[in-house]
């Protein structure tokens, strides 16, 4: 039996597969800070991409997409904004985008530019 974590790690390794299919590159996965993960970090062309992967068997607990709360947006900026610090990239001349790749059973979707810089 697989625990929620293993789970998660297949499905965000099916979400990098799907990305590198669409051209992304990827930089680096499983990104940690303090208290929050950035599952994906990848590059659009010139765009830094800071990706969420949720992933649902069924839709009893509600869709995937749904579970990016604000909360979750504001973890994922603030290690978003960790991540641009430690590597020395501005944001005034770095393209950034938050994504979100939500699997619901077998149904990936993707939402490009899914929310905003929250603080």
């Amino acid at each position: 039996m697989t625990n929620k974590r293993q789970t998660g790690k297949e499905y965000e390794e099916i979400a990098i597969k799907y990305l590198r299919e669409k051209g992304y590159f990827i930089i680096e996965k499983n990104f940690q800070v303090k208290q929050a993960e950035i599952d994906i970090i990848a590059r659009d062309g010139d765009t830094i991409v800071f990706v969420e992967v949720k992933y649902r068997a069924g839709s009893g607990s509600g869709n995937p997409l749904e579970a990016v709360t604000i909360s979750k947006q504001r973890k994922i900026s603030k290690a978003a904004l960790f991540y641009m610090n430690y590597n020395k990239i501005s944001p005034d001349n770095t393209s950034i985008r938050f994504d979100v790749i939500g699997i619901l059973g077998d149904e990936l979707t993707h939402l490009e530019n899914a929310f905003d810089f929250v603080i």
